[in-house]
């Protein structure tokens, strides 16, 4: 049974969100107040959070910062939730390491459905993780060993969300190849994604800059994806 923590200060949203992951079988928390959530996670760590943008005390941009930046937190899976659908404020929340963002209105449904792609496919250690097998994947010194999560530069451990760590397996893996932005989209978010293809671009930025390496590597093909060299 995954443990939820849903972040939100609409009472009939928090509450029909609760109902719905508590029928999928997971174990659901809910807060209000941005700080009383930061706290919280900080002290018992759940398997994802859901969290709304807009917070009393602190508010979602904010804590999903603040949870990347602190190692003790930054492999939890983090699904924002907002009323403002522009794409900037989308490219914001997935800058600061938010793995998904949907929009309200939302459907319950869907909702549940990227909860369970996020968590089949963003599992921690401590938890049932995707690659028992303990394979290691290497290229121009990064070291990737897939159980353990772990990612390395040649020097020390680079630490990768949850959805960068799988990005950049998915790459290794499929080395050489040519890859759209919508593939990606379906193979590493795990469901057919609604969110725009941005979301793609935002994390192959962020691996370009967390592993230098990746930088003049994973080529950009104009109008569709991106190849590792």
């Amino acid at each position: 049974m995954s443990r939820i923590l849903v972040v939100e200060d609409d009472a009939d949203i928090a509450e029909l969100l609760r109902h719905y992951l508590e029928r999928a079988s997971h174990q659901v928390d809910v807060l209000a107040h941005g700080s009383e959530a930061l706290a919280r996670i900080r002290d018992q760590p759940p398997d994802l959070v859901i969290l709304d943008r807009m917070l009393p005390g602190l508010d979602g941009l904010e804590i999903c910062r603040l949870l990347r930046a602190n190692p003790a937190t930054a492999d939890i899976a983090v699904m924002m939730v907002t009323a403002r659908a522009e794409e900037s404020d989308r490219i914001v929340g997935l800058e600061l390491g938010a793995d998904d963002y949907i929009t309200k209105p939302f459907s319950a449904k869907e909702v549940v459905a990227r909860v369970h792609a996020l968590l089949r496919r963003s599992a921690r250690p401590g938890t049932a993780v995707a690659d028992g097998s303990g394979r290691v994947l290497e290229y121009g010194g990064i070291r990737v060993q897939l159980a353990q999560h772990v990612v390395t530069d040649g020097v020390q451990e680079v630490r990768l969300t949850a959805k960068e760590f799988l990005l950049l397996q998915y790459f290794l893996e499929h080395r050489g190849r040519v890859l759209s932005r919508d593939l990606m989209l379906t193979d590493v978010w795990g469901y057919q994604y609604t969110g725009g293809s941005r979301t793609v671009d935002v994390h192959v930025r962020r691996l370009r800059e967390k592993l230098p390496v990746l930088a003049d590597a994973i080529e950009t093909v104009k109008q569709f994806g991106y190849k590792l060299k």
